[in-house]
């Protein structure tokens, strides 16, 4: 199994990064515009790509506030189905976050595992700007 780790400090409380991570709004700001989350253990949020021809499907597993967001992916990508997404989130000295994520449960690093590691990275930075409240587009528009 291969995982697809990241870590970025941002310049946001917790409870800041945790919003931006759970509820819709947060989530069409960085990610996708075409998204439904309820920030409540138990639903299935829809992350939807390319005018609905993708979509995937987030188990909520964990929420803590302001501490870790967890998911399970049940499809639609074979490659992704069964895979699991964690935010564990620290407070700094300074009142922002240390954001440590990860993908994990990959069956191998062959097929979309690089371009999905090489996107993780750029939405790290778009989570972290629409955190810190600076101007940002989501990644995915449509």
């Amino acid at each position: 199994m291969a995982d697809i780790l990241h870590r970025i400090t941002i310049d946001a409380s917790p409870e800041r990064v945790f919003d931006a991570l759970t509820v819709s709004e947060g989530l069409q700001s960085w990610w996708t515009q075409d998204s439904n989350a309820t920030p409540e253990s138990g639903s299935v949020a829809v992350f939807k790509f390319l005018q609905g021809t993708i979509v995937f499907r987030m188990r909520i597993e964990e929420l803590v506030t302001g501490k870790r967001v967890a998911w399970l992916c049940q499809g639609d990508p074979q490659e992704w189905e069964g895979t699991q997404l964690t935010w564990d989130l620290e407070s700094t000295e300074s009142g922002g976050t240390d954001l440590h994520f990860a993908h994990r449960g990959w069956a191998s690093t062959e097929g979309e595992y690089s371009r999905c590691n090489t996107t993780w990275g750029h939405l790290m930075h778009l989570l972290k700007a629409y955190a810190e409240g600076k101007p940002v587009e989501p990644h995915f528009s449509g």
